[in-house]
């Protein structure tokens, strides 16, 4: 998708992380393919709604900045916000749609269909693509992901379905999200699997014993979403009256009552480290997941530039043995309190 491969500026140790920096940034071969990916994306999620208030003119300039300082990978998808959030993001890299590596997802229909969750028909899969290219004003998909296994659909016939939209043009590459390491290998069988999509963080670290090292074995590329724990990492959740009224997060079993009381000691080590850097809690957060591996893509979710911009800045963070040990010590894998997901959903993921 990129031609030319950027040559990344020597880290510099002293920088204020707190402003505006702007590293060239390095590039990576999306796993299984031709296409170049940055070393860190934007995630799109946000800007409709779903933690909170967003404001569309707030959201548009975030993704102009984005583009401006070399995040290529966008990713969005048809459930967020019901189709707006792919409108949205059409109408900003219309006339950039060369800088993009666009991906979205397809088939998360647990909004409106609970006791199924997702839908991987043959026949959908056509289906969803058609009205995402639409949304997208483009004429192909970078990487297409399943966004939610299907129960009732094997996994076969779903990529089989990917894999003719690759042969018709009207995608590049596929990917999955929030599935199994077995369901991973019985798509890679069927057709190249570029990416897997799903969490990694200092309080969800579930990937790096499981879905991580088959990525490895397979070529496949990790895209890492909720890389600073829904917002819990940057320190801006201390209690439950920091999130909005309709934050969905309130939905979720590790920002509830007690579970949350204990989980917000997360913060603790991250914010000492922070201290000691000169930089931000998140950019801590951000920079562990760049560490665990050159094959580890996080999408960051934002909806402003000033927070884009110290997500960028977060990559010039190097740790030294001992400060990564420190972090695993103070938030060992078992740390966190609650599921990730409401309670009732849950069946929905690593189908």
């Amino acid at each position: 998708m990129i031609a030319e491969t950027i040559i990344s500026a020597p880290r510099q140790k002293d920088v204020n992380l707190h402003k505006k920096v702007s590293p060239q940034m390095k590039i990576r071969k999306l796993g299984n393919s031709d296409l170049d990916i940055s070393e860190i994306g934007l995630g799109c999620m946000t800007m409709t709604g779903i933690y909170g208030p967003a404001d569309a003119d707030q959201s548009i300039a975030t993704i102009h900045a984005a583009i401006d300082n070399g995040v290529s990978f966008i990713d969005t998808a048809d459930a967020y916000g019901g189709g707006s959030n792919e409108t949205l993001l059409g109408k900003v890299i219309a006339n950039r749609r060369d800088n993009v590596l666009l991906a979205t997802k397809f088939g998360n229909i647990y909004a409106k269909d609970p006791e199924r969750g997702a839908d991987g028909r043959p026949e959908y899969v056509r289906e969803a693509c058609e009205a995402s290219l639409r949304r997208l004003q483009t004429d192909v998909i970078d990487l297409y992901f399943q966004h939610r296994v299907d129960k009732e659909v094997p996994i076969e016939d779903t990529v089989g379905a990917m894999s003719d939209l690759v042969k018709e043009g009207k995608v590049r590459t596929i990917g999955l999200s929030e599935c199994s390491s077995e369901t991973l290998r019985r798509a890679h069988a069927v057709h190249p699997i570029s990416a897997l999509q799903s969490e990694l963080s200092l309080w969800t670290q579930f990937a790096l014993n499981d879905q991580i090292p088959v990525c490895r074995e397979l070529g496949i590329t990790y895209v890492a979403y909720s890389p600073l724990g829904r917002g819990m990492l940057t320190g801006a959740i201390k209690e439950d009256k920091d999130m909005a009224e309709k934050d969905r997060r309130r939905d979720h079993p590790r920002f509830q009552g007690d579970n949350l009381k204990h989980n917000v000691a997360v913060i603790a080590p991250i914010e000492a480290l922070a201290k000691d850097k000169g930089c931000t809690p998140a950019q801590v957060a951000l920079a562990w997941v760049l560490a665990q591996g050159n094959d580890i893509i996080p999408i960051p979710g934002t909806k402003r530039v000033e927070h884009l911009n110290l997500n960028i800045a977060a990559t010039e963070i190097d740790f030294s043995p001992e400060e990564l040990k420190e972090l695993h010590d103070s938030i060992p894998p078992d740390f966190t309190a609650g599921n990730r997901y409401p309670n009732a959903q849950m069946w929905t993921v690593d189908l």
